[in-house]
């Protein structure tokens, strides 16, 4: 088994990706963590975590296999690689809750996209590793549920347990041997970092503008994209009828929530015709029950 470990993880580094070993028949770190670190060897300067150990050196890498059967972990970040993490749910779920192979393909039907053809992986569990190469320049970091329940992304500061490693449950094996594929676009988009939301800019600094109405706006857009699946219209419906008031009130044009709802509900994964009739029932529905303020 020692031999069969060290083969696959030459082959993971031949391909560029950066490996570093697990502990046998496990998916955690088998290297020393900063509270024991001996400050010696590679360590010598400071104690270097496995993303910074990870290697493709085929001299460090037979080292480190020759006497245990170490399973592979692979650093995502200096592999340059963005790996999404398709779970399958656990067993004291509900028999209705779907897994991440099913909801990363309801979300690739919802963006109008094929799944994405890539290197895939089944994991131990029965759930998927799709792998993408990183888009140049780009540091994307790990995610939880931001692309839908049972779905994580492992990215700079993120591993995945490579093929031809195994636990109790089951091995790690490549499904599809396809050269990793580039992060498509739209997958970007939903996993880039969150920028403020610009149309804040164009709110005026006058008294219109309480920073309670463009506090209560970046709330409620962030609530709104962290919304999970299933909860998404009723979210966008919520907020869009919390924020009426204010445009109601004089203190944020409509223009303004508009757009910064809609890029919110779009950003969730809702498609650009629902978040329009969702956010204008919403704004209308609060507006007409919330009376304009008098004038001094």
């Amino acid at each position: 088994m020692s031999t069969h470990l060290l083969t696959a993880a030459l082959d993971a580094a031949e391909q560029g990706w950066h490996v570093f070993p697990l502990r046998p028949a496990d998916k955690r770190p088998a290297l020393h963590g900063e509270s024991v670190c001996p400050l010696i060897g590679d360590c010598a300067g400071g104690h270097r975590k496995w993303e910074d150990r990870a290697t493709i050196d085929p001299d460090r890498i037979r080292r480190a296999w020759a006497d245990r059967p170490f399973n592979i972990g692979i650093a995502t970040g200096p592999s340059g690689l963005v790996v999404v993490d398709l779970d399958m749910p656990k067993p004291k779920s509900s028999t209705g809750t779907p897994a991440g192979v099913t909801t990363f393909e309801a979300l690739c039907e919802r963006a109008g996209q094929a799944v994405p053809t890539t290197y895939r992986t089944r994991t131990a569990s029965g759930g998927h590793h799709l792998y993408f190469t990183a888009p140049p320049g780009a540091r994307l970091a790990n995610s939880a549920g931001r692309l839908g329940k049972l779905i994580d992304t492992r990215a700079h500061g993120g591993y995945v347990v490579a093929a031809g490693s195994f636990t109790a449950t089951g091995p790690y094996t490549v499904t599809d041997p396809t050269p990793p594929a580039p992060l498509p676009e739209w997958l970007y988009a939903l996993l880039a970092p969150r920028q403020p939301v610009r149309t804040l800019a164009a709110v005026p600094s006058s008294s219109k503008a309480s920073r309670y109405a463009a506090a209560a706006l970046r709330a409620e857009t962030a609530t709104v994209r962290a919304a999970p699946q299933g909860e998404r219209d009723w979210t966008l419906l919520s907020a869009a009828r919390a924020l009426g008031r204010f445009i109601a009130w004089g203190d944020l044009p409509r223009s303004v929530v508009e757009e910064a709802l809609q890029e919110a509900g779009e950003s969730a994964g809702l498609s650009s015709r629902q978040c329009r009739s969702t956010v204008r029932s919403g704004l209308n529905w609060s507006i007409a029950r919330n009376p304009q303020r008098r004038t001094a």
